[in-house]
Parts: C-alpha cells; structure tokens; sequence
C-alpha cells in the first residue's frame, strides 16, 4: 500500500492531514490502532467502526494527495519556512503533553526552547483602554525579569502589548515570549503584524500553531489558539477583558487544566472590564502587583526561585488610575514606552523617525525613505519597541 513506505513521524503528518486536524477523530484511530502508520494501513471497516467522517475516509483514499502534503512540508522545512516538532520528540513542550488533546504535531517558526520555558500567560481585549495598555506591557516586561517566558495569542490590543513589553528587554532577556497562532504557521493574522511576527522570529521568540500550513482565520481556529496558549502555561493573567472576549475561554481552558487564573480589576462602569470582574467573582485571583503572580505560581515551582525586578511602574500600583500612566507610559527600564527625549533615535532609524512629524501610513512611508517593505517594517517595529513612534489605524506617528 502506499502508506507502507511512510516513516513514522511522516505517519503522524498524514494522519494529522487526512483528519483536517480533527482531534476527537486522530485520537480515536490511534487509541484502537496503537500509532499512526497502523492506522494509515487500517482497513476501511475499520475506520467505518470508528465513525471516522465520510470527507477524512475520502481523502484517505486519495494516498497521491496525502504523499504530495508530506513531500510538500518536507520541502518546506527543507526551506527554512518553518519546522515540525511531534509529540514524540523531546523538545515537545512537557506541559502541553499534560492536557487531555495535546495535538501530535506542531509547527513552529524560531527557537522551540521558548516553547519549555516556564511560561506564564496574558491575555484580554482587542480595543484595551490606554491604561491597560500600559499595565500589561509593564506586567509582561517585570515577569520576564522574573525569569517567566511571556505567551499570548497575537491579536492586537493586549496580546500585542504582552509581546512587546516582553521583548522591551532586549538583549539581555531576548525573546521571551511565545505567540501561538490561531491560522496555519505561514499566516499572519491580524494582517498588519506581519512586522512584530518577525520581530518575534529574529530576536530569539517562537511562533507556534497546531494547524496545518495555509489555514486561514476563522471563528473554529481561535478557540483552538485559546486552548494551546493555556495548555503551554503555568498560569493566566486576564488584564482588562469584555464579558464575551475570547480570553474568558482562556481562562476557563487554565482553570480546567487545573492551572491558577489571575484578573486585574477596574472600576465598575468600564465595560471593558466586566470580564475581569466576572472571572473574580467566580474565583479568579485579584492582583494589583506582579509580584503577587509570582508569589503564587512560585509556589508550583520548587527548584525555581524568580529574581525580583527593582521597580514596577516607577512604584506605582497598576491600579493607579492617574491619567499620568497613561502619558508617561513607564519608567527608564520600560523601554517601549519612555518618552523620545528620554530615548536616543539608532542612527540607522534616524531617517524613518524624522519623516513621522506627522501620521503616514506604510505606502506612504515607503515612497518617502525608498526602502524595501521588510526592512521599512523591521525599523518600524524597533521605533515601535523603543516606544519613540506608536501605530493607530494602519498609520505611524511619532509618540
């Protein structure tokens, strides 16, 4: 059969491929056939038995098709465009091994040791109030001077923040954060973050997702994404989120796997926040300092011992409501946010920054500094990290 010549990783491939990601339907072959290649080689009663979907039977038939999605991702590594780690492999995240679905494969982009740092979630709105913003980039740049590893889902708003302020360390504490993708691993969604994905690549990051290559957005994916950035934490922190926001799922997904669900609360007419509230009420815990997270998930990790930063927020509690924090976006150690006077321009960016007097967008940008798109939004980005320029709208402004 044309399966037979398959090795076994190559199996798992197939398999993951021909049940279009199906969880409940690859673990249902492989606990009655014992591994992939068995079950590829399986009679078709077999997998009728099972109650396998008619489409996943169907493309098992088609084994030209299959093998031309296994060459293909061989190529693909072969390329450098991503790589694949498999549940059997021991570079394989150990607490995502723990969760009831662990999905068999991954495909990954950057350094998959992120992937086994103690790693501690933030998540919430898409459309954060300004003070939140601010909150979670401190949180996320104080926990990894704690020695935590950052992972969020990419969106914009707070996903956004948690990477950049985890990545504000630059390069003592390069990279650490995890952004797990909620599209196939060669797709970047939200479209406009094309330049922080590859911020996170090139400064020692891992982009991860458990679909298949190409996978577009869709409201069936982010669930899924939900579910991996829980399964690869220690614990969560909900920084400002809406009652019906996808990071409630989150939360809920880390309380089931038996992790702790931290929540920041606000005062009671933001909306915004409803969320945050709810989760407290139901049993959340309510913090307004990072070192109540790590005093907490410390306690889960006998042989680590986090180093405490000096300062968060110049002292000030993350519950400061003084619209001071939300124009002076942090102390000196916050890279992303000091103030351009208190932040000197590198001098290979000092063109870009002086052309943002006033908003452009990246048309506009490209026309006026006759740079090539990549490099244009790699220097955005870094003016971005440095906080001397800020995007709203798809347009760059100096801040």
């Amino acid at each position: 059969m044309a399966y037979s010549s398959l090795t076994d990783k190559q199996a798992v491939l197939a398999l993951w491929y021909i049940v279009n990601t199906s969880l409940i339907s690859y673990y249902k072959l492989i606990t009655y056939c014992n591994n992939a290649k068995d079950a590829l080689l399986a009679d078709t009663s077999v997998w009728q038995n099972l109650a396998i979907h008619k489409l996943h039977i169907k493309r098992w038939h088609d084994s030209a098709d299959v093998l031309a999605f296994v060459e293909k991702i061989k190529q693909e590594v072969s390329l450098g465009s991503y790589q694949v780690c498999f549940l059997s492999d021991d570079d394989y995240p150990p607490l995502l091994k723990e969760i009831y679905d662990p999905p068999p494969v991954l495909f990954y982009r950057g350094n998959i040791k992120r992937l086994t740092d103690r790693q501690i979630a933030i998540v919430g709105s898409r459309k954060p109030s300004t003070e939140a913003e601010k909150i979670t980039f401190d949180l996320a740049q104080y926990l990894v001077q704690a020695g935590y590893t950052i992972t969020s889902g990419l969106a914009w708003g707070i996903d956004k923040q948690a990477h950049l302020g985890a990545m504000a360390q630059l390069p003592a504490l390069s990279g650490r954060t995890v952004g797990v993708l909620g599209t196939g691993i060669d797709v970047c969604y939200p479209r406009n973050h094309n330049a922080l994905f590859a911020q996170i690549v090139q400064d020692g990051g891992c982009l991860v997702s458990e679909l298949l290559p190409a996978t577009p957005a869709s409201k069936h994916t982010f669930p899924r994404r939900n579910r991996l950035v829980a399964g690869l934490s220690k614990a969560v922190v909900v920084t400002e989120a809406a009652l019906q926001s996808g990071s409630l799922i989150t939360a809920r997904l880390c309380a089931e796997q038996g992790k702790q669900v931290f929540a920041i609360p606000s005062n009671i007419y933001n909306s915004n926040a409803e969320g945050c509230h709810h989760l407290i009420r139901e049993g959340a815990t309510l913090i307004y300092h990072p070192d109540q997270i790590l005093e907490d998930v410390g306690r889960q990790d006998d042989d680590f011992l986090p180093m405490l930063p000096k300062t968060f927020s110049q002292g000030v509690s993350v519950y400061d409501g003084d619209d001071k924090l939300a124009k002076n976006h942090s102390s000196k150690s916050d890279v992303n946010h000091d103030t351009p006077d208190s932040v000197a321009v590198p001098e290979h960016l000092t063109k870009l920054y002086h052309v943002l007097d006033k908003p452009c967008d990246l048309d506009t940008l490209v026309v006026a500094t006759n740079q090539e798109v990549g490099s244009l939004l790699a220097g955005l980005m870094e003016l971005e990290i440095l906080g001397l320029i800020i995007q709203s709208g798809g347009h760059y402004v100096k801040s």
